[in-house]
């Protein structure tokens, strides 16, 4: 190690190289993902560094609330609410050197509302009726429907816009051996679980005006490990071996918030969910009652103080209750009582059997639940398990890693599963997983129902505060009311960086600290 400081002390020295060019930034994760086409997934592991190397018509300011210019350097929305104008920068290329026009953002959203990519996120984007080109930097954007969030949709990964030739010149292989985008990063290489490569995209110079630098990043390169192991994570950053991470495991935050060397900042606004969600389709938790027990049994402030140390909230509804739109109705919906847990259980027909696990009809209670082998998804799913036995339920749990969860979850051979999603609003909450477009996933619970459906749409075409606050309030009571999840806690969010990186300032969105990382700086 000794010896490539001393050779790069030398070329620096001899003028070869500037000391940005040299500098590599060094970025830790927990996990992996499949692929990084922003399109095709809900994954978040992808989602953060799709906006390392991809850009999206708008960005998320800090309050996580309000768009502001980046490739669209401004817009007009029509009195109806379905039609954008978006006027465009002129001076945006992708990595590979191709100008940015508004024939990519034609073909963009064009691909994520193709059938054949397969986009679970597509309904962010809109209902679109057609987006249309006028000039090379005038899009109109024509929905057929109004959209009350759209804006705030658009700064989210999966409208980050692509290069059609990339698209088609790699096929199968977009996303996985190469992408192009207009970003302050380029993808150069991944090694799936162990590490991706980007590097600096030199002509970068139309970073949001969030930020100081706009452009380009004071890095060379960026290099992001993957370190699943909780306590690896941990001592990599105490010893100095990364700059940057926001995967530090929440028990070790207050020992790693007195390293001398470390800098540890909570993301603020957070709205980060962790629930256990059930697929309502499997006869086991079918019905309502045994999902209710299941919801009221276990104990969310132990879990806190136990495993998180007191770096989440216990969640007794879906959505947060500082978010946008949540429904006050849903308060008191969950109330924890053992007792009345065995009782709905009793009444379901499951009797406990003589090894204390109920059981009906010859079938025994032990639904199968799914879980990611990271942070604390683990531990929280063995204390749970804990707890439905003491009402006759054996959780059948099931961990499996991150390159895989996604494609096991999007299977139906099981009762449970798992994640912590973030989100924006409670309005985003509820089409996330409720519309029954969004089956088989992220609407694993398989909920079809005509009336949230209708509620969906129109809290999504509301024009004004008050109709759209009325709908996603009904949906949040139907389902709560209908225990489709069991919401245990409420997450905090850090960015641990090294204190000799300056400019770190974690990001809310989607779990995503990092963002772009135009202001780090030695």
């Amino acid at each position: 190690m000794r010896g490539i400081f001393t050779g790069l002390a030398a070329l620096l020295a001899a003028g070869a190289v500037t000391t940005a060019e040299a500098q590599t930034l060094r970025v830790m994760k927990s996990l992996d993902a499949p692929h990084y086409d922003g399109q095709r997934t809900t994954w978040s592991p992808t989602s953060d560094i799709v906006n390392m190397f991809q850009d999206t018509l708008v960005a998320l300011d800090w309050d996580g609330k309000t768009a502001i210019p980046y490739l669209a350097k401004s817009w007009d929305i029509r009195e109806d609410g379905k039609l954008y104008t978006f006027k465009l920068r002129d001076d945006v290329t992708f990595c590979s050197g191709k100008k940015f026009t508004a024939a990519d953002v034609v073909y963009t959203f064009k691909r994520l509302k193709d059938p054949e990519t397969k986009a679970p996120y597509a309904w962010r984007a809109g209902d679109i009726k057609e987006v249309r080109a006028v000039d090379p930097y005038t899009v109109e954007y024509e929905l057929n429907e109004p959209y009350s969030e759209l804006l705030l949709q658009l700064t989210m990964y999966t409208n980050t816009i692509h290069n059609q030739a990339s698209v088609e010149t790699l096929g199968k292989d977009y996303g996985t051996k190469g992408i192009d985008g207009t970003g302050p990063w380029c993808f150069e290489s991944w090694q799936p679980r162990t590490e991706i490569v980007l590097k600096r995209h030199d002509a970068y110079k139309w970073g949001p005006s969030m930020y100081q630098n706009k452009g380009p990043v004071k890095f060379e390169k960026l290099s992001i490990k993957i370190v699943p192991e909780d306590a690896s994570r941990v001592a990599a950053m105490m010893g100095g071996q990364f700059d940057v991470t926001h995967q530090i495991p929440l028990q070790f935050i207050d020992q790693v918030k007195a390293a001398p060397t470390l800098t540890v900042q909570e993301a603020k606004p957070n709205f980060q969910l962790n629930y256990y969600g059930y697929k309502i389709t499997r006869p086991m938790v079918a019905d309502k009652r045994v999902r209710e027990a299941m919801n009221i049994a276990i104990n969310r402030a132990e879990i806190v103080k136990g495993i998180m140390l007191g770096n989440a909230e216990p969640a007794f509804t879906f959505v947060d209750p500082n978010a946008l739109d949540f429904a006050d109705k849903t308060r008191g919906v969950i109330k924890e009582d053992v007792e009345r847990a065995k009782k709905l259980l009793d009444e379901a027909g499951w009797t406990v059997g003589s090894d204390g696990i109920r059981e009906k009809d010859g079938v025994k209670l032990a639904p199968r639940v799914l879980f990611v082998q990271v942070a604390y998804f683990p531990r929280v799913s063995e204390a749970i398990q804990g707890y439905m036995r003491k009402i006759g339920i054996d959780w059948k749990i099931v961990g499996f890693d991150s390159t895989i969860a996604p494609a096991e979850m999007g299977k139906q051979d099981y009762e449970l599963w798992t994640v912590t999603v973030p989100y924006l609003s409670a309005g985003e909450l509820m089409n996330i997983y409720f519309d029954s477009k969004n089956i088989p996933t992220p609407n694993r619970m398989n909920w079809k129902d005509t009336e949230t459906d209708g509620w969906l749409r129109a809290g999504r075409a509301a024009l004004n505060e008050k109709d759209r606050a009325l709908n996603f309030a009904r949906i949040q009571e139907k389902v709560m009311g209908e225990h489709l999840w069991m919401p245990v806690m409420n997450v905090a969010m850090y960015t641990t960086s090294s204190k000799k990186l300056k400019g770190v300032r974690p990001h809310m969105l989607y779990q995503n600290t990092f963002y772009k990382g135009l202001d780090y700086s030695f």
